[in-house]
């Protein structure tokens, strides 16, 4: 139906084009196919060369809701035509496009209702970036977490992410009045411009809606053979444009007083805008750099230091070295940015801390930066650790390649007489095809790297199939001491250019590929793809290619992509969960099999472990399956059958299992047979609100609090430890009365017989030889529990000063650390010797066997180590704010902790002078705490649950 010449449209979309006249008609039709009939399109051609406008005027005359116009000369960007898109449009509202793009069919409607529901002058919707060349579909929505619901805001103010993060001008519905009387238009002759005007339009709307629904398809081609104006990043020019914009939207910004905006904007500019540009610097020759460096300088030297307070430390130690232009150790550090966990410095200590590099550290400034003690690089062996691994040496013969290199080595952590052995390995990048390995001839220490060298024979040993494994990645495997860790070779600035002599066979014929052509990957690793080399070979790829898209070819790829699709459909989350209901029906139950999971399978450990460890005592015939998280279990018996979390193993066993045990909780999806007996041994008493007591659970929907609670009813029985136990867990999390299994916890037993024993438990002992513990002198635990901020676990830090404490009674007792599982630590090497970390260790029972005194806050562990009657220290700096503003406790622990509560350092400092006194003075504190908290824990829990549960059982099937 056509739109009447003097109805106003109620929207006007201006859609760019230059040099795009085979896409434009795409572009356009999908304005025209709106749901919103009353649209009217605006072509501005910025005075293309290629019949762009010839095709603009022919939708035109097609349809009289179309008109063109093109500019007089190119603009060389995309703001002017724009502006004259504006000047010329009719609708009561704009929009933008532009020519390789489209809109999503309810584009139009939606962002028009929610302007005349709210009365906005800027609405904004979800863009979603269409990857067209990606054989899979790849979409990605563009910053989704603004677009989750729709939100009305009188000024952007109120959501400096939308100013920070979403810069697109083109997923917008601007009022039209609002445009011309703010006067907003885009700037010209220079790029990045939807940086400013969005700026621009945020800054100036009374009223800013933002909708869920998805109205603009950014098409994106990742191998494009010509990269857009705002990818050209190789082009200093470039880098200049996009610091100017970010100049002028900071005087605009210091005009109106938004100094919280500015900030918000100065940390994503250094987090994202800096990063695009370091990602290519490796890739660059020095003049570019030093103008590159110049103009960094010039305009990011004047941040506010909160601004560089909210980066990595890998991103702050990037922004220092480009500002010094220390090349030689910006170059590793941009490697440790783009490809996070690599260690790409051989590192130095000083004074107990751990540095980049040696350089700089006379400087204040530069000495916080390149700290990077906290990433814990130099507490991780060889075998956990990606390491730089630079390619030195590059020639290629038509019947292969020599290629060496020097890994870096972190503080030694490859030792100078350790036994070295590395191998080449090239592997297709799509999974489950081809890999093939090369012997390192040569691998050796040189300095503080490895150094190695291979001839790889590519041409006789390496035969891909052709089409379907067109790129091949590159990792070098280096053994040392019989441990192996894995890296990728950075390529950096070696020359590939002249290279691709290097010959291959392909299976499927050499008219698929003749050549490897070598490349740096995108993040800098050196790969290699399949080519055609010379004019005939190249026809024929071509025909190979074509032939590639007949009709038959065509249904090949198409049964293929079912295969895959039903593959991926197989091992999804709702497949699995339907399948394991319908196993649940169908198959019966394995009588005998036992399923233990401790801590959602991350160990073996607490009471689930001392279940099955009284069992294999006793001699109970059952089977026993073990359930692990993670690719590599370790530590779990050899005897059992181990089965990854959520795998189909995992699956089937719960759906036939017996009898199920674990301390945490079982996924909570999975419905439990009748047949089976969940023996729920849960993982510690309570001081903070758990389950139903907490507030977050008492506001969720009902609908969720009810499946919830089916998953707590799955539970037959509940382990408890005392009355406390009951009073709280219990009606926490809805148990009733005669599901409550009054053992204590089996955990626990080896803490109660080691109350009375004159020797170290020999588990202890073992922990003590392995880990270099002094046993001659008093080990003090430290084991707090983790924090919460918004929702999210914060980051462990140290609330006192760790060196300050090693210094003090480093030669008078040993500190252990052990974090809660949801936190992580890493201790300086300068409190080596006196500090040990034990976070790690998957079983607590042995730590706290091990400790003659502990220093806790408010985590369940003092329920337990009570049971040793050993003293205790509770160090409870942010009392008042965790109860404030965490989930609230269930007693007042100042006034039943039985043992001093401390609220600085150096009251804690001085509780732990007297390590005797610590123990007489609070003794009897002690035994009252254990009466209150664990009169159940006697020693036998685990003997009482087998007694109970397998004590008279037959054969396992």
């Amino acid at each position: 139906m056509s739109q009447h010449p003097d109805t106003t449209p109620d929207i006007s979309v201006v859609v760019i084009v230059f040099n795009d006249a085979a896409r434009l008609p795409t572009a356009v039709q999908s304005v025209l196919d709106q749901t919103l009939r009353n649209v009217e399109v605006v072509i501005a051609d910025d005075h293309s060369t290629d019949g762009s406008f010839d095709v603009a005027q022919q939708l035109a005359a097609r349809s009289d809701r179309v008109r063109a116009i093109q500019l007089e000369e190119n603009s060389g960007g995309c703001g002017e035509p724009r502006n004259q898109g504006i000047a010329v449009a009719r609708g009561r509202y704009v929009m933008f496009l532009d020519s390789d793009d489209t809109l999503e069919p309810n584009a139009c409607r939606n962002m028009l209702d929610a302007a005349e529901n709210t009365g906005a002058d800027l609405v904004s919707g979800l863009c979603l970036r269409v990857h067209t060349d990606n054989r899979h579909g790849k979409t990605v929505k563009w910053y989704p977490w603004l677009y989750r619901e729709t939100r009305t805001f009188d000024s952007v103010a109120e959501i400096p992410d939308l100013l920070v993060f979403d810069t697109l001008s083109t997923n917008k519905c601007y009022r039209r009045e609002f445009l011309i009387d703010s006067g907003l238009t885009f700037p010209r002759g220079i790029h990045y411009e939807d940086l400013l005007f969005s700026a621009q339009a945020y800054l100036a709307a009374d009223r800013i809606t933002l909708i869920p629904n998805t109205v603009y398809h950014w098409n994106v081609v990742e191998k494009a053979a010509e990269k857009s104006i705002s990818n050209r990043r190789h082009e200093i020019n470039n880098f200049a444009d996009r610091v100017e914009i970010h100049r002028r939207i900071d005087r605009i910004l210091a005009e109106q007083g938004q100094d919280e905006l500015k900030l918000h904007k100065d940390r994503k500019f250094l987090k994202h805008d800096l990063v695009l540009y370091l990602r290519d610097l490796p890739f660059l020759d020095n003049e570019y750099r030093h103008h590159f460096a110049e103009m960094a300088r010039g305009y990011i030297q004047d941040f506010s230091q909160q601004a560089y307070e909210e980066l990595s430390p890998i991103h702050r130690l990037c922004a220092y070295l480009l500002l010094q232009e220390d090349w030689d150790n910006l170059m590793p550090a941009i490697d440790t940015l783009i490809n996070p966990g690599k260690v790409s410095s051989s590192l130095v200590e000083r004074d107990g801390r751990v540095y980049w590099c040696e350089e700089h550290l006379d400087d204040p400034v530069g000495r916080e930066i390149l700290d990077v003690t906290d990433l814990g690089y130099h507490a991780k062996p060889v075998q956990r650790l990606t390491l730089r691994n630079q390619v030195t040496e590059y020639t290629e013969s038509p019947t292969g390649v020599t290629v060496a290199g020097a890994l870096v080595n972190p503080m030694g952590v490859i030792p100078a007489d350790a036994r070295l052995g590395a191998e080449l390995e090239f592997r297709a990048r799509r999974k489950s095809l081809q890999t093939f390995r090369f012997p390192v001839q040569s691998v050796q220490h040189e300095g503080t790297s490895v150094v190695w060298r291979a001839a790889v024979p590519l041409a006789a040993k390496l035969r891909p199939l052709g089409i379907v494994d067109e790129v091949w990645d590159v990792r070098l495997h280096l053994t040392v001491n019989g441990e192996r860790t894995t890296s990728r070779l950075t390529v950096g600035r070696t020359s590939l250019e002249d290279a691709g002599a290097v010959h291959v066979r392909p299976r499927l014929g050499r008219m698929t590929a003749d050549r490897l052509q070598p490349h740096a990957s995108a993040k800098g690793h050196l790969a290699y793809r399949l080519t055609q080399h010379g004019r005939l070979a190249r026809r024929t790829s071509l025909m190979v290619q074509r032939n590639m898209q007949s009709p038959p070819a065509e249904l090949a790829k198409k049964m293929a992509r079912k295969v895959v699709a039903a593959r991926k459909d197989l091992h999804s989350g709702p497949r699995k969960i339907e399948t394991y209901h319908r196993m649940v029906r169908l198959l019966p139950v394995r009588k005998g099999t036992v399923v233990f999971e401790s801590h959602l399978g991350k160990q073996y450990s607490d009471s689930p472990r001392a279940i099955y460890e009284e069992m294999r005592r006793r001699g109970v015939p059952f089977k026993a399956v073990w359930a692990y998280a993670g690719e590599c279990p370790t530590g779990f018996p050899k005897d059992v059958e181990l089965v990854r979390r959520w795998s189909w193993p995992y699956l089937r066993a719960l759906a036939q299992a017996e009898f199920w045990i674990d301390n945490q909780g079982f996924p909570l999806k999975l419905d439990k047979r009748p047949e089976t007996t969940y023996i729920q041994t849960w993982h510690g008493s309570a001081l903070k609100r758990m389950g139903f007591d907490e507030p977050k659970y008492r506001i969720k929907p009902e609908q969720e609090q009810s499946a919830y609670q089916e998953a707590i009813d799955r539970f037959d029985y509940f382990v408890v430890r005392g009355r406390h136990d009951e009073q709280t867990l219990a009606p926490a999390y809805r148990i009733p009365e005669e599901k409550l299994l009054r053992t204590g916890y089996p955990r626990n037993d080896a803490l109660v017989r080691a109350k009375d024993a004159e020797t170290l438990d020999p588990a202890a002992r073992e922990l003590a030889e392995r880990l270099g513990i002094r046993t001659d002198r008093p080990v003090v635990l430290y084991a707090p529990t983790f924090r919460e901020q918004n929702g999210k676990v914060q980051k462990f830090e140290f609330p006192f000063d760790i060196d300050a404490f090693a210094d003090r009674f480093g030669d008078r007792f040993t500190l252990l650390i052990r974090t809660h599982y949801l936190n992580n630590v890493t201790l300086p090497p300068s409190v080596a010797g006196r500090v040990v970390n034990v976070s790690e260790e998957p079983d607590i029972t042995p730590v706290l066997l091990l400790a003659d005194t502990m220093i806790t806050d408010y985590s369940s562990v003092m329920f337990d180590y009570a049971l040793l009657q050993r003293p205790m220290v509770f160090f409870t700096y942010d009392w008042e704010e965790y109860v404030n503003n965490s989930r609230g406790t269930y007693f007042d622990l100042s006034e039943q902790a039985p043992g001093p509560v401390v609220h600085t350092a150096e009251d804690l400092f001085g509780a732990l002078e007297d390590l005797g006194a610590l123990a007489s003075e609070h003794e009897a504190r002690l035994k009252e705490f254990v009466t209150q908290y664990g009169e159940y824990d006697r020693g036998d829990a685990a003997a009482q649950i087998v007694d109970r549960f397998f004590g008279t059982r037959g054969d396992a099937r």
